[in-house]
């Protein structure tokens, strides 16, 4: 892999505490492998006066405190790590687990399965194949609590988005458009096609972890029938499981 672009990375100013180090101005594997392992860098180094970090799609953001940590030194401190290799080859961080999540493609669960896997010149068989036989990272969280975005999927599902809004998905719907998943957090509107249903809680407050999956995470929507899935509805995480990634 190599930088996307020469004129990435780029340190841009946002709020008088904080700082977006950008590795692209569009989505791609290195892009978001570079915000990823930049995140995790950053985690590791340990400065005093950092508060928080969070990771786009193919950014990372830095929250400081400036009383503490001026804002210059700060960003000497990005620049120093930014040239001290290429992000966009960096090992994806440690600690990263692989997902199984059990889902219903298709019937009146999912009901826009027919026509994603039409646009994606594909039967529905074939599309369910496809969806679940994939195995897709989470590059970001976002839009609700816990909610991720997922891919890439392979390239007959770079698919448009509907020219017209669903109303309304439910918890746990997954929705697919422009090569990537979106397993949705809550109940909302959307305009991504409804090909899949599962029964996990994404976001449980009552828990130790209250965020199930985290970016990095990889996933794959395994194929399973509604009766199953009506089954696992008493479980917060819908019957998914998970293993360590080595």
């Amino acid at each position: 892999m190599t930088n996307p672009s020469l004129e990435y990375p780029i340190i841009r100013t946002g709020g008088v505490d904080g700082l977006l180090v950008n590795f692209g101005d569009r989505l791609s594997e290195p892009a978001n492998r570079a915000a990823l392992a930049f995140r995790a860098a950053i985690e590791a180094e340990g400065w005093d006066g950092v508060e928080e970090t969070s990771s786009t799609l193919v950014s990372c953001f830095i929250r400081f405190d400036p009383l503490h940590l001026p804002h210059d030194v700060m960003k000497a401190k990005l620049e120093t790590l930014v040239k001290g290799r290429n992000w966009f080859d960096a090992a994806l961080p440690t600690g990263r687990r692989y997902w199984r999540i059990p889902t219903v493609y298709g019937t009146d669960l999912a009901p826009q399965l027919a026509q994603a896997a039409a646009a994606a010149g594909m039967s529905e068989a074939e599309a369910v194949t496809s969806l679940s036989d994939a195995r897709v990272r989470v590059q970001a969280l976002g839009f609700a609590p816990g909610q991720p975005y997922l891919g890439e999927l392979p390239k007959a599902w770079d698919i448009p988005r509907q020219s017209q809004l669903t109303e309304r998905v439910p918890q746990g719907a997954l929705v697919v458009a422009i090569r990537q998943f979106v397993l949705f957090g809550v109940s909302a509107p959307t305009g991504w096609q409804h090909v899949g249903q599962t029964a996990i809680k994404l976001f449980q407050p009552e828990a130790d972890e209250p965020i199930l999956l985290r970016p990095g995470d990889e996933v794959q929507f395994v194929a399973t029938d509604a009766a199953s899935l009506n089954n696992m509805r008493s479980d917060p995480n819908g019957g998914a499981t998970y293993e360590m990634i080595k």
